[in-house]
């Protein structure tokens, strides 16, 4: 099932550790495997989570370019084609020698270079592989891409790949297993150097930055989030969703929801914690929020359905009252190479399918229930890193919960 803890990130000669080169391997084994039980005759995939899946490539990630800077392209039995920035190609030459083939491509944004590029890059490519006629699928692209392709190749059939790579990525190997507790560690003491960071007279910036200072320090490659969580008092209710300038009191909720990636993989763990003393009334929405998360991960084995978690931790909150104040948004979701994935749990929205848990899933369950007009705030959320196994869930996650928020 992958290691229970984390050993360390290094590579050393006094134990065994992960194989990056051997996992690395069997992801695109497995993607292989999967693209021929979807009869497609390629995956071509520009999400960060999946070009990396299929490459190691750890690119430059540029605000607002997500889907548009580097991609990959996996046809039969070869090995995958790199498409990247031409910020990232001597690297990869250099210190990437399992890319066969890379091809420098623009940002996929001005029609004329995105035109050229599949000119002059893709459809030679397709062509050489007997594919200007086949199957590919694609996980998501802009649509000047998209409309250049069927431009340039009127004979190709386009399918949505995304939902295959989230098949593929939903069970965990072992080797990515123990890249998710390392990130989890670090997830672990990003949220732990936040907690004790809190004090009256700090911001809410401050205390995040401490955060990021600790992530940077660990060798972390990003936070969970690309706008770092820590809320504090009236902020939770309702939940400001990012970091300001906000001034910690006596009285305070603080949620600090960071989070770690590294080796490509992501932890995501989250406190609340109290400046000074709390409320009764903060007291309950926390106990409540504990109490519900507990009884969601009693239930996340083989057998047992998201459906029937998310009813059970709905009525854990039920005792406080509190049912009915938990955030607009999924309780659970899965998180492994990407930092927020299917499958989830709670989500409310039309459409959300019913499914059983399989061991190698990995969730990062967080609960979050808001009460508003609570003097210091009403809000609480807290998240813990499951791993499901064949018996009882693994908590992959450390950090301490604050005791004095317990009734």
């Amino acid at each position: 099932m992958g290691a229970t803890w984390a050993a360390g990130q290094f590579n050393v000669d006094f134990e065994q550790r992960v194989d990056q080169h051997a996992l690395r391997v069997e992801r695109v084994e497995k993607a292989r495997q999967a693209m021929h039980a979807a009869e497609l005759d390629a995956l071509l995939v520009w999400k960060d989570e999946n070009q990396r899946y299929l490459t190691g490539l750890r690119a430059q990630l540029i605000a607002g370019k997500s889907t548009s800077l580097n991609g990959a392209l996996l046809i039969g039995d070869e090995d995958p084609i790199l498409f990247c920035s031409g910020g990232e190609a001597d690297r990869v030459r250099a210190t990437m020698p399992w890319i066969k083939e890379l091809h420098v491509v623009p940002i996929v944004e001005q029609r004329a270079l995105v035109d050229a590029f599949v000119a002059e890059t893709l459809v030679p490519i397709l062509e050489r592989f007997n594919l200007t006629g086949g199957i590919v699928g694609m996980d998501e692209a802009n649509m000047i891409l998209v409309q250049a392709m069927q431009r340039a190749l009127p004979n190709l059939t386009l399918q949505e790949c995304d939902s295959v790579m989230q098949g593929i990525r939903a069970i965990k190997l072992p080797g990515e297993i123990a890249l998710i507790q390392e990130a989890t560690a670090i997830a672990d003491a990003v949220t732990q150097t936040g907690m004790e960071a809190v004090r009256a007279g700090r911001r809410e910036c401050e205390v995040a930055g401490d955060a990021m200072q600790t992530l940077y320090h660990l060798g972390g490659e990003y936070s969970h989030v690309t706008t770092p969580f820590v809320a504090s008092g009236e902020h939770m209710s309702p939940p400001y969703r990012q970091c300001t300038d906000k001034i910690i009191r006596n009285g305070d909720i603080v949620f600090i929801d960071i989070g770690a990636a590294a080796n490509g993989y992501f932890g995501d763990v989250a406190r609340a914690t109290i400046c000074g003393t709390p409320s009764r009334r903060q007291k309950e929405i926390h106990t409540a929020v504990y109490e519900s998360l507990q009884a969601g991960i009693a239930l996340m084995r083989p057998g047992h359905t998201n459906v029937e978690v998310r009813d059970a931790m709905l009525a854990a909150a039920d005792r406080y009252g509190l049912a009915g104040h938990f955030l607009s948004l999924f309780i659970g979701h899965g998180v492994g190479a990407g930092a927020n994935e299917p499958p989830y749990v709670g989500e409310t929205l039309p459409g959300a399918p019913t499914y059983e848990f399989q061991p190698g899933m990995v969730f990062a369950m967080e609960p979050l229930i808001w009460v508003p007009d609570v003097r210091g705030g009403g809000g609480v959320r807290l998240e813990e890193m499951v791993l499901i196994t064949d018996g009882e869930a693994h908590v992959m996650s450390r950090a301490p919960f604050d005791e004095r928020l317990f009734l």
